[in-house]
């Protein structure tokens, strides 16, 4: 089973944004680094990926990938951001007096259902896949407080949005003044774009037809 082309993604995404006096991403193909302790020497070939892996264990069944935690600095900004520009609900709003947070937790749904408890309200948002949950502390930090993993020292990446034409999504973004890391048609990869959402954290557009053209060409 060929689940990657010859050449790591990641090695080829690597060239696509220092032009932009962007960081490019720690390449799986870089160097022996240590990372938690252990060398990296390269990619791994299919069979080696292929044998780090298990079926999934019966217990897991049921199982989902239910939210990605980020820190913002402005709600206001974030929600009319997710909601506005990228079209997602409010699913549910939590608030946490005591220890000076509120919980902000927006996914992608056709509509959210009335319920009579907050109980209820909670118990649904908590079962949706793929929700994010923008958590803001109470504590004003305009500068600082915590980064958003693509300044050093690096770490998280990005989320990736699929919309059904990159190009007409990011003419809209353009016109609502978002700001782009990179679009369609700067780098090697002409078939994504990256934007940016207020806090900074980068967000991927891509289309899970034509983004095949750029991962597996020679």
């Amino acid at each position: 089973m060929n689940l990657l082309p010859r050449s790591c993604l990641y090695t080829r995404f690597s060239r696509l944004l220092p032009f932009q006096g962007v960081p490019a991403p720690v390449c799986c193909s870089a160097p022996s680094k240590k990372i938690t302790g252990r060398k990296m020497s390269g990619c791994l070939s299919d069979q080696e990926a292929e044998k780090c892996c298990s079926e999934p264990d019966p217990a897991t069944r049921g199982f989902i990938m239910q939210q990605t935690m980020y820190r913002i600095r402005d709600p206001k900004a974030s929600l009319d951001f997710y909601t506005r520009v990228l079209g997602m609900r409010l699913l549910q709003k939590l608030d946490f007096p005591e220890m000076k947070f509120s919980l902000y937790f927006v996914g992608f749904e056709e509509s959210v259902p009335k319920t009579n408890t907050p109980q209820e309200r909670a118990e649904w948002a908590f079962g949706r896949k793929a929700t994010i949950e923008l958590t803001h502390n109470w504590e004003d930090h305009p500068e600082g407080g915590y980064h958003n993993g693509n300044t050093a020292p690096r770490g998280f990446g990005h989320i990736g949005i699929m919309v059904p034409d990159v190009a007409e999504a990011c003419a809209r973004f353009e016109k609502l003044g978002v700001k782009f890391v990179k679009k369609p048609h700067e780098g090697k990869m002409k078939n994504i774009a990256f934007i940016q959402d207020p806090d900074g954290y980068w967000i991927e557009i891509l289309n899970n037809k034509s983004v095949i053209k750029d991962v597996f060409k020679e």
